[in-house]
């Protein structure tokens, strides 16, 4: 599984990295987890951040931001 955080490196998207981290670990699963600051990059999922990409889906993009609980779901949803 692949995982994608995008932002530039806000306060937010380093918490949304953390729960897909926490959320891997949870839930069992091996996945490269990357951090994606290139707005280029980001533009091509979203124009809002923090985004959340899984095996190249958008699954959250913008604030606010989702539960933990959240992301552990938008996450398994691509098992």
């Amino acid at each position: 599984m692949e995982i994608k955080v995008l932002g530039p490196g806000c306060a937010n998207c380093e918490k949304m990295a953390e729960m897909a981290k926490k959320a891997v670990k949870e839930l069992g699963i091996e996945a490269k987890i990357e951090k994606v600051s290139d707005i280029q990059e980001i533009m091509k999922y979203t124009m809002s951040t923090p985004g959340l990409v899984v095996n190249g889906r958008l699954k959250h993009s913008g604030k606010p931001l989702p539960s933990p609980e959240k992301v552990k779901e938008l996450i398994k949803s691509e098992m």
